[in-house]
């Protein structure tokens, strides 16, 4: 196993991401900004991972992201990362992958920061990484260039079971920063407020008569 010393730099956003299967049962909307992603999501909760040391955990850690818990896991560990308060979560191994799963509440929606850092710890430029979702089909999305702002969310139509981040393990190790989980609005929330713009238009119309 690999002995890592993990440390934090802040870079620009700079994302992008391609589906590469969608269901028409279960379709799956990537988000790559994250107030998009806030607006078409309710009760988020975060994990900021500020709270991990830097060194190496055990290959499954149970965490609370607000009214949502989950499991994160690895092969071959967690690591801890970060510094100035900021922390990060990553792998011991750059082959290895983190799987988000076991969610306790019922999820839709999924985002968070995703890039690739080295040995030490740093931010790598020019990493890959690569997100599998699943939630009773899968799509895979591809971040070319991350940085460590790059913001992917994913929002379901139907609940979520798990998203697992790697690399192709060229000597760059995933690594994942404030972790959001949260629901989505109810069906009949769109219509209420489908009808409350219908009001508000048939006002202003009626106020300039």
């Amino acid at each position: 196993m690999n002995t890592r010393l993990k440390t934090c730099t802040l870079a620009a956003l700079l994302c992008c991401a391609m589906a590469a299967h969608t269901s028409a049962h279960a379709q799956i909307t990537v988000y790559t900004n994250c107030d998009a992603f806030l607006g078409a999501v309710v009760n988020p909760g975060v994990d900021t991972y500020d709270d991990l040391l830097v060194e190496m955990y055990a290959p499954s850690l149970n965490r609370t992201a607000g009214a949502y818990n989950y499991t994160v896991s690895a092969g071959e560990g967690i690591y801890g990362a970060g510094e100035g308060g900021d922390g990060w979560l990553s792998t011991n191994s750059p082959y290895d992958r983190i799987a988000f799963n076991n969610f306790s509440s019922v999820v839709y929606a999924l985002g968070g920061e995703f890039f690739g850092s080295n040995l030490l710890g740093r931010f790598t430029p020019g990493t890959t990484i690569i997100l599998t979702a699943l939630n009773g089909t899968s799509a895979t999305y591809v971040l070319p260039e991350s940085e460590t702002g790059s913001f992917v969310g994913f929002v379901f139509s139907s609940p979520l079971n798990s998203v697992v981040v790697g690399t192709f393990g060229e000597g760059y190790w995933p690594t994942a920063n404030n972790l959001v989980l949260a629901a989505v609005p109810e069906p009949g929330s769109y219509g209420m407020m489908l009808a409350g713009i219908g009001v508000l238009g048939w006002l202003a119309r009626r106020r300039r008569t």
